[in-house]
Order: C-alpha cells, then sequence, then structure tokens
C-alpha cells in the first residue's frame, strides 16, 4: 500500500505516464494545484504546498526508485510540480505570469545551471528533487529580474 501511495504521488497522478514529454506533463499537471492554493491562501500557502510537495517527492521518489532500480526515472515527475511551483511564487498572477513561469522552468529544467547539474548527484529522492527545485529557484529569479525590469 505505501508503494502505491508513493508511485501515484510520483508519477503526480498519471502525468508521469504519458508517452511523450512526461516532464512537461508533470509541470502542466502543477498548475491546477498552484491555482487552487494561490485562490485559498495566497502566495504563502503555494510556498507551503511548494515545501510539503518537495519533502513527500523525496520519499515518494525514493520508493520508486527503489524499485525500479533507476536513478532518475523519467515517469517520475513529483519533482516538476515542486520545481514549478518554486518558479511560480515569482510570477505575477496572470496567465501571461504562469506562461512565462512554465516555460523558464521547463528551460532551467533541460539546461540545468549549477546547482542543479550538481544536485542531480545527491542519493536516490534527492537527486530526483533537488534539481527540479534548483531548477525552479532560477526560474524564479528570472522572473523577478523581468519583473524589476518591468517584462512583466
Amino acid at each position: 500500500m505505501s508503494y502505491r501511495v508513493a508511485y501515484v504521488l510520483a508519477i503526480w497522478f498519471g502525468c508521469g505516464r504519458v508517452p511523450k514529454a512526461p516532464g512537461t506533463a508533470g509541470t502542466l499537471g502543477a498548475i491546477p494545484f498552484y491555482l487552487l492554493f494561490l485562490h485559498y491562501g495566497g502566495l504563502p500557502a503555494v510556498a507551503i504546498a511548494a515545501a510539503v510537495i518537495t519533502a513527500v517527492g523525496v520519499w515518494a521518489s525514493n520508493q520508486v526508485v527503489r524499485k525500479l532500480g533507476i536513478k532518475d526515472p523519467q515517469i517520475v515527475c513529483i519533482d516538476e510540480v515542486a520545481g514549478v511551483l518554486i518558479t511560480l511564487l515569482a510570477a505575477p498572477v496572470s496567465w501571461i505570469g504562469v506562461v512565462a513561469g512554465v516555460a523558464l522552468f521547463r528551460l532551467f529544467d533541460q539546461f540545468k545551471p549549477w546547482p542543479a547539474n550538481a544536485a542531480e548527484s545527491l542519493p536516490e529522492g534527492w537527486g530526483v528533487m533537488m534539481d527540479d527545485v534548483a531548477a525552479g529557484a532560477w526560474g524564479a529569479v528570472f522572473l523577478l529580474g523581468a519583473r524589476a525590469a518591468g517584462w512583466l
């Protein structure tokens, strides 16, 4: 039972089973949760959700990594959920902000600038989650810069 719960969370309720681009599917699968937390609790609720999803994601991805014997299985996409929520914390509350946040997060998730690339070497679920947390932080920094420059 514990593994089943971990698996469902790790693949973010099926997003990780999408045959092409499961990471993008997981990122897009985070948007309803972002909107829900934003509506009912504002940015503090989004920040708490990102922290809780990160912690739960370490546990859940640990379970899947151990069971499958793969360092970072493509089906695990709870890491994208945590990462994009971190990026969206810095986004303006608008559809343009969401689109910019998703695009920037996906960019940094693909290219993995330091410390995201270094975080991949962490063990099991920590490595799965922390590279996307770092990519999410990079996305947030760029969004804050874009907002300060008046671009968003």
